[in-house]
């Protein structure tokens, strides 16, 4: 990925509203069922909240019932990027771009990649086809 885009916490604090910043920024989580695309059965294609990163498509959501939107893929593995969290037990999602804190993914999804994006609605923009 080209192109990493670095801001101050300054500079990402008067872009992001506060609930944005917290799970982005600072690594939050926001709770379960509670999030605006958990339900969404739109079509479309849903950005980095941050910097506009091409993350998902709907044609990947799926309901797995965590109360999070849930991907079985990215839309390229040139959109994310994975790293252990700081607990040691669960692993990080981030922006490839900005590096801003999406959710964590896991190795009980459905097929065809057995994986789960739990992300974090808050972290997404959701574009509409």
């Amino acid at each position: 990925m080209t192109n990493k885009i670095q801001k101050s916490e300054e500079e990402w604090r008067k872009q992001l509203t506060e609930e944005q910043y917290r799970v982005t920024r600072e690594k939050g989580t926001e709770p379960p069922f509670s999030g605006e695309y958990y339900k969404s059965k739109e079509k479309g294609i849903y950005t980095c909240v941050n910097c506009g990163n091409e993350l998902f498509s709907s044609e990947t959501k799926y309901d797995s019932g965590t109360g999070w939107p849930s991907y079985w893929a990215p839309t390229s593995e040139q959109s994310v990027r994975t790293t252990l969290d700081s607990d040691r037990i669960r692993t990080e999602v981030l922006c490839q771009k900005c590096d801003a804190h999406l959710g964590h993914v896991f190795e009980d999804g459905p097929q065809p990649s057995g994986l789960r994006y739990c992300m974090n609605s808050v972290a997404l923009k959701f574009i509409k086809k």
